[in-house]
């Protein structure tokens, strides 16, 4: 399969991307998180705050505080048992045990690793593994990276003023074990909801962080002294405690190549564990990967501002102030329904509510803007409402800028997304609200290459994440799917050939289902 079928496939036919006689070998399961062996290990505060609201500004904080940044943003949080029905009797169950996160996650696998670069106090300097189970950190590399990070962002960021530089990963057979190739696609929007997360609870600590997607992937993964056959970054964060000007910085600096970076570093020797026995070989997903990295920094690029003309009929919404609620509790709460979707009613303030704060979490600092303030989300909403107060059942496009909706069509669209499913693990008749984030059908190929479809993906995931978090605020449930026929909800939208819909998420209110679940806190 060449890398152009991958992407076709990945998106409009799923089938095609898995061999048809894959069969998932549980007993020999990957572990949710990475163990690393014979690291200094440096504890963090099991102590974590049980109540988080946003604040203006911080100081450069201590471990205790950057320990329980982490944690709110990718540690344990949940562990829960349940029942999953294995066949039409009744004796046909089993017990399901898992341990959850406050992000969602693809089959709860977790992809990705966080690794950190730190310059605070009562901790050395250096390149950091956020050891997952045990919430420590571990160091992997000492001293100070300034020059090299910067170098490896292009210049375009004054690391010397960030007290830390957050790394996210994607190691590959953590979910490739269960999806085969479509675990390419989960890569990329798991990456997504967990940037999402860092930038909501980044608020509530005072930090102010920006998103790199375009970096000399060789160069960080040398530095962190990953494989690229088994793990790679997707996307490097620098977190100042404050909110200066020190990103997106426009440089005549020489080019940088990641060749030559690595060269001024020796690599690093460590070993870690992943549980599994024999773990297969996933050829295609490090061919895809090795097509979108980027060797120059000659090949960075800023993606223009896209000129949309909206047309349609508007139904204008609700003025919103924005929301302000504890984070913590909103994450507790947050909850992804299968069939525990209820029918209830959605008014209109409710809404209004759940897009425009779901829209505004993309006025966040990447490297694709730059300097542009104004810039259009790259992702956007569409809908299929149905019992919403004083709107008509149909399909919508919000229009962010205006906040309103603009008429696709009229009518009850829950049959023909139901038939869409490709599994009923979801009710749909029992939804008021079946969003779809929209993006590029093309996924900027043109301006980023292979990388470009990554990136996408990304963003797609934030969005996600910070539309849960709002529909939890609001006592919503939100499952994200990617089983459904994509040509139908483009159909439904009458989508140019120029966009497509790349998630959907049933999104409304639920009953509580019978399970035991406990937090992870002291």
């Amino acid at each position: 399969m060449n890398l152009e079928a991958l992407l076709h496939n990945l998106h409009f036919e799923i089938d095609k991307v898995s061999p048809p006689d894959w069969e998932v070998d549980w007993e020999d399961a990957p572990l949710p998180y990475k163990l690393y062996r014979g690291l200094p290990v440096f504890p963090l505060s099991l102590e974590v705050p049980l109540t988080l609201n946003r604040v203006e500004g911080t100081a450069k904080p201590d471990l205790s505080k950057l320990g329980h940044f982490l944690w709110y943003v990718f540690g344990l949080t949940q562990f829960s048992e349940s029942m999953m029905n294995l066949g039409s009797s009744d004796q046909a169950l089993d017990l399901m045990q898992s341990k959850r996160r406050f992000v969602p996650s693809g089959g709860a696998l977790y992809p990705n690793e966080l690794y950190v670069y730190l310059k605070i106090e009562d901790l050395p300097a250096g390149v950091y593994h956020y050891d997952v189970a045990h919430h420590r950190l571990l160091l992997l590399r000492e001293g100070n990276f300034d020059s090299y990070i910067s170098r490896a962002l292009g210049n375009r960021c004054e690391v010397s003023e960030c007290f830390g530089t957050v790394f996210i990963s994607t190691m590959f057979w953590k979910n490739f074990f269960k999806y085969n190739n479509f675990a390419y696609r989960l890569q990329g929007l798991d990456a997504g909801v967990l940037i999402g997360q860092l930038l909501e609870v980044a608020k509530c600590f005072g930090f102010a962080p920006c998103v790199y997607f375009q970096f000399l992937d060789r160069a960080i993964n040398h530095l962190i002294g990953l494989s690229e056959q088994e793990e790679s970054v997707y996307a490097v964060i620098p977190l100042t405690a404050d909110s200066t000007n020190c990103f997106n910085r426009c440089t005549k600096g020489v080019d940088e190549s990641a060749t030559d970076l690595c060269r001024e570093l020796t690599a690093i020797q460590s070993t870690h564990y992943v549980q599994s026995r024999r773990v297969l070989e996933y050829p295609i997903v490090t061919k895809m990967n090795e097509a979108s990295m980027m060797e120059s920094t000659r090949s960075f690029r800023k993606i223009k501002e896209e000129q949309l003309n909206y047309e349609g009929q508007t139904v204008a919404l609700p003025y919103v102030k924005r929301l302000s609620y504890d984070l913590a509790s909103v994450c507790r709460k947050r909850f992804s329904p299968d069939r525990d979707f209820i029918l209830g009613n959605v008014s209109q303030l409710q809404l209004a509510k759940l897009l425009k704060c779901a829209m505004d979490s993309f006025s966040y600092q990447n490297d694709l803007d730059g300097d542009q303030k104004k810039q259009k989300s790259r992702v956007s909403l569409y809908g299929c409402l149905y019992n919403v107060e004083g709107i008509p059942n149909g399909a919508y496009h919000y229009d962010s800028s205006a906040h309103a909706l603009r008429k696709v069509q009229l009518g009850d669209q829950r049959l023909r997304l139901q038939h869409g499913l490709s599994l009923d693990n979801v009710n749909l008749f029992q939804v008021p609200l079946c969003l779809h984030v929209v993006g590029d059908k093309n996924h900027f190929k043109t301006e980023l290459g292979y990388r470009g479809y990554r990136i996408q993906q990304m963003e797609a995931g934030m969005l996600v994440q910070r539309l849960l978090l709002v529909a939890s605020s609001l006592e919503f449930g939100g499952h994200p799917l990617l089983g459904f026929d994509v040509n139908v909800s483009d159909e439904i939208y009458k989508l140019s050939p120029l966009k497509t819909s790349l998630i959907q998420i049933p999104t409304g209110p639920h009953r509580h289902r019978s399970w035991l679940s406990g937090g992870l806190h002291s």
